[in-house]
């Protein structure tokens, strides 16, 4: 019989015996991260908590958040890992940083044993994915110490898969090595395969789907939730496009994926996260159930190098479903709306990227799929300006047509004004991995 579970004693554990391990090992945390972590004991204290007090997974309510920015100026006190490093300097076994787009960037610690959680975790979501010992699988993210680059590469190898590590750029040689190689399966960011697409029409005379590759691993945007989008890429590739790379590098690198019978995030981080939701405006708890959404809220549960408790990831989740899947798992089922930070408030409406990103889909090739909300000011808006590449076929007398129908498609579909400005294809900048900044912030 096939394996269908890559970690099953994790993955297709009962809720009485999820909430009795989070427990149990919530309380020691909290105690190790009191006992050993300067910052935290300094924010109970502030807070008047004293750690006993921490009895259950709801009592974390009293404690106070941590934020993105604490970690940064933690990291200014005490370089390089800030006095939220919880353990022995010499048990450090590998060192990654966050991109810093945001912000200056943050340097992520692992000890051997976070990182065994680590790739237990990341190969799970893999395995759920359908990534098997059978696969060659090239590796396609940024290694220069990204979180994304070398951990997940350790991740896809934790499944038995045999992996390439190609990284980014020089695209025309990853295409080569593809096909020399036997390579049958891919892991990037949804975004780079249109990329490749244009690489192989203008250096190759072979089709997308010639190179042989079976299976698609993609994560670090969004994209592959829309099923247009997802099909679009499964016909011209011949592969299966699958989700299955979602984390938080800060915290961990990949603790969900979608599997085969249902497309839809599963949670797979059981026995390393806690996961809450809260009301990212009133900062009040959220119950997970179904079709709740808030602010995804991480406590860590067995983490040494760096634990965080109550970590606020900016990322908005909603809960599609509770109950067990049909493959097994019985993790919770979810999708994320978008960033807390990129909502943007139109006449009483939350407008995400995604949003957008979904309605321009449903209109390739006209449209390239790309574009950027342009803002002048902080929200609220009465409108959005939104620069959208048109298609490389429509010619100068479709524009307005065209540019009237993306207006009419935004309006009906989300419920807000998008002043379209039309711009050539290509022309909005991309990073090597083939990705776009959505809100450009001219304030």
């Amino acid at each position: 019989m096939e394996r269908t579970m890559f970690n099953p004693d994790m993955e297709s554990m009962s809720e009485p015996d999820r909430k009795n391990l989070e427990r149990s090992l919530l309380l020691e945390q909290i105690d190790y991260v009191y006992s050993q972590s300067p910052m935290y004991r300094e924010k109970f204290s502030k807070a008047g908590i004293n750690k006993d007090k921490i009895k259950d997974p709801r009592d974390l309510c009293l404690l106070p958040f941590t934020t993105k920015q604490e970690l940064r100026e933690s990291q200014k006190r005490q370089p390089p890992f800030g006095d939220f490093l919880a353990a022995p300097v010499e048990q450090v076994n590998r060192v990654h940083r966050t991109s810093g787009t945001t912000g200056s960037f943050i340097y992520t610690a692992l000890t051997r044993q976070d990182l065994d959680l680590t790739h237990d975790c990341g190969a799970r979501a893999f395995w759920a994915g359908g990534l098997r010992p059978h696969h060659r699988v090239i590796h396609c993210l940024n290694y220069c110490m990204w979180m994304g680059g070398y951990t997940d590469h350790a991740n896809l190898e934790a499944t038995g898969a045999a992996v390439i590590p190609f990284g980014v750029g020089n695209s025309k040689q990853l295409i080569q090595v593809i096909k020399d190689a036997g390579i049958n399966a891919i892991s990037s960011t949804p975004s780079y395969p249109k990329h490749l697409e244009k690489v192989l029409a203008a250096e190759f005379d072979i089709k997308p789907m010639d190179l042989g590759l079976e299976l698609g691993l993609f994560g670090g945007e969004p994209g592959l939730e829309n099923p247009v989008y997802r099909e679009r890429m499964e016909a011209t590739w011949g592969m299966k496009a699958q989700n299955a790379n979602y984390g938080v590098s800060d915290v961990l690198c990949n603790f969900a994926s979608v599997c085969p019978d249902n497309y839809k995030l599963h949670f797979l981080g059981q026995g390393g996260l806690l996961v809450q939701l809260i009301d990212p405006l009133t900062l009040e708890d959220i119950p997970i159930t179904d079709g709740a959404v808030g602010e995804m809220v991480l406590t860590h549960l067995k983490k040494q190098a760096q634990p965080l408790v109550r970590y606020r990831t900016s990322d908005l989740m909603e809960i599609l479903e509770t109950g067990p899947c049909e493959c097994g798992r019985t993790g919770f089922r979810f999708r994320i709306v978008g960033r807390a930070d990129d909502m943007m408030h139109v006449k009483g409406i939350n407008v995400f990227p995604n949003g957008i990103a979904m309605v321009l889909e449903n209109m390739v090739p006209r449209v390239t799929g790309e574009f950027q909300v342009v803002l002048d000011h902080p929200s609220p808006y009465t409108s959005l300006n939104i620069k959208v590449e048109h298609g490389a076929l429509v010619g100068p007398e479709e524009m307005e047509d065209l540019k009237l129908k993306i207006e009419t498609a935004i309006k009906e579909t989300l419920n807000f004004r998008g002043i379209v400005e039309l711009v050539k294809p290509d022309s909005i900048e991309r990073t090597r991995m083939g990705k776009a900044r959505r809100v450009i912030r001219n304030y």
